[in-house]
């Protein structure tokens, strides 16, 4: 009986062919991490709770932490970091701020704020270092869009490009940053929750507009998609679920083969609710959430749990190999790949 109980706990791991060892980079700062940007194999970048802002140069063995003056009470909910030295971080809630350093965090320059009581930023995405867009809550019924095109110096708002009003109770997830999607020159995709979730797509760097349903597990305000990631502009996937049900499953992950036009849901979802999500390569994929982390590695049809660890955010280098997972307390994780043998 014990032979059958271990080979059908294996049978997952087995049939994908490959899993994934968690290993505990840091824990222990008081920070909720959400905010990710791994830039290379050496240099990553997170952003949390209560003014935090961390930094690797060396693949998450150590990390400094900074916390920008004058902003310590701040949720940095996203950064994107360029190298060691430059990356810009946006905080949620009111008063919203954008915020830019050039000099490794030594030093931080306020690019943007607004006080509107109603601001809610939700998540960034840059085309290259001087192109990027952040998306936010809607004020009266209009989805915030900020756009810059000198590398995070000024910021535009461009909210009257996009010509649909959103529904009342529509609205965005700063969980991870990673409800916006940037690929190429000037392809966006943004994906909304809550009353009921769309997926916002530009190819033109926001000046104009389509707008495709998205019918993933919607209808509360607490449900919806709070990641997406495209491998190309076709071949996209969706995942989130109702963060206050996180170990149920219904209907929480889509895929795409057509840029968002249509979804469809895979043979075997995650086992949860999900906030991160990420392409290791066209078949392998791995999600996390707060109630654990999963693996596809037949370009999502199914989903094998790996983890029962609580995350909020996941992300791979985009120069190379290094798979990065944050979640609270200021926990980091590095997934590395077990070849099956």
């Amino acid at each position: 009986m014990k032979s059958l109980i271990c080979f059908f706990f294996l049978l997952p791991f087995l049939c994908t062919g490959q899993t994934y060892n968690l290993t505990q980079l840091t824990s222990g700062t008081g920070t909720s991490i959400r905010g990710m940007s791994v830039v290379s194999d050496q240099v990553a970048w997170v952003s949390g709770s209560n003014g935090h802002v961390g930094k690797t140069l060396d693949g998450g063995i150590t990390w400094q932490w900074i916390k920008p003056a004058g902003y310590e009470k701040l949720d940095f909910r996203d950064i994107e970091a360029f190298d060691m030295n430059k990356a810009v971080i946006v905080n949620a809630g009111s008063p919203a701020y954008i915020l830019l350093t050039t000099d490794g965090g030594k030093t931080w320059k306020q690019t943007y704020k607004n006080t509107d009581s109603a601001i809610f930023l939700d998540g960034m995405g840059f085309w290259d270092a001087q192109n990027g867009m952040i998306f936010g809550d809607p004020i009266q019924n209009k989805m915030q869009l900020l756009k810059t095109t000198d590398g995070g110096l000024s910021w535009q708002n461009i909210s009257r490009n996009l010509k649909s009003n959103m529904a009342p109770g529509e609205a965005g997830f700063a969980a991870s940053g990673t409800t916006i999607k940037t690929l190429g020159k000037g392809k966006v995709w943004i994906a909304t929750g809550g009353s009921v979730s769309n997926i916002y797509t530009s190819s033109n760097y926001g000046n104009t507009w389509e707008v495709y349903k998205c019918p993933i597990l919607q209808g509360e305000s607490s449900t919806g998609p709070f990641s997406m990631e495209f491998l190309d502009k076709k071949k996209g996937v969706v995942t989130g679920g109702n963060y206050l049900k996180d170990n149920d499953n219904p209907n929480n992950i889509l895929l795409t083969n057509n840029g968002g036009k249509t979804w469809q849901k895979p043979l075997k979802p995650v086992d949860g609710y999900r906030s991160g999500i990420i392409y290791v390569s066209p078949q392998v994929l791995l999600a996390t959430g707060s109630s654990g982390t999963d693996l596809s590695a037949d370009g999502g049809i199914s989903w094998y749990n790996i983890s029962k660890l609580n995350f909020n955010v996941i992300q791979k280098s985009r120069s190379g190999n290094l798979i990065l997972i944050a979640g609270n307390k200021g926990q980091i994780y590095k997934a590395t790949s077990v070849p099956k043998k």
